[in-house]
């Protein structure tokens, strides 16, 4: 979907301009998105299949829900509105533990500049499986892993991608100390 985000400078500040999605894909501008990554009590991460129609790694078993900030969207209000549209979970603000923002620079072979700072959350998820509900366009399907799987992405095919292994890595690390 092509929505209207936020153009921001490289190091993260709003310019006051907005864009189509497309637009500053195309361009190269700097955006924001969400990452928002679910895991157990019982140290499982849940990870989404993206759909084959995505522009961008379809197929790829990848974050539990991603998505960008819409143009005069707060971070948290996005946060949610992504993981209620993705996987039909309704989280409330304090249950997103914030643990970070990342710049990510990705030129893609398709032409898609992906300039983005990634606001990365963690959240306990604590309905079953069974009771969400995955919105087709973006998602092929949810599944547990081992949250063990953050740590070795190395050899894995289609199961998240080894190029930002020290990002699942730091993710893990959250995770269990959240835990602990």
């Amino acid at each position: 979907m092509d929505e209207l985000i936020d153009i921001l400078t490289p190091e993260g500040k709003p310019t006051g301009k907005t864009a189509l999605k497309s637009e500053a894909h195309k361009n190269g501008w700097f955006h924001a998105t969400v990452h928002i990554w679910l895991f157990t009590s019982d140290e499982k991460i849940l990870l989404q299949k993206r759909a084959l129609s995505k522009k961008v790694f379809p197929g790829l078993w990848d974050i539990s829900v991603a998505g960008h900030i819409g143009a005069g969207e707060t971070v948290l209000s996005s946060a949610k509105r992504e993981v209620f549209e993705e996987i039909g979970l309704q989280l409330e603000e304090e249950e997103l533990i914030k643990i970070g923002t990342r710049i990510h620079q990705v030129s893609h072979k398709n032409g898609i500049q992906d300039n983005e700072h990634h606001h990365v959350f963690i959240a306990e998820l604590k309905t079953p499986l069974s009771e969400l509900t995955i919105q087709k366009e973006e998602v092929d399907d949810i599944k547990l892993f081992d949250l063990s799987i953050l740590k070795n992405t190395k050899n894995l095919e289609n199961v998240l991608l080894s190029r930002f292994h020290e990002y699942y890595v730091s993710v893990y690390d959250k995770i269990i100390e959240h835990l602990s």
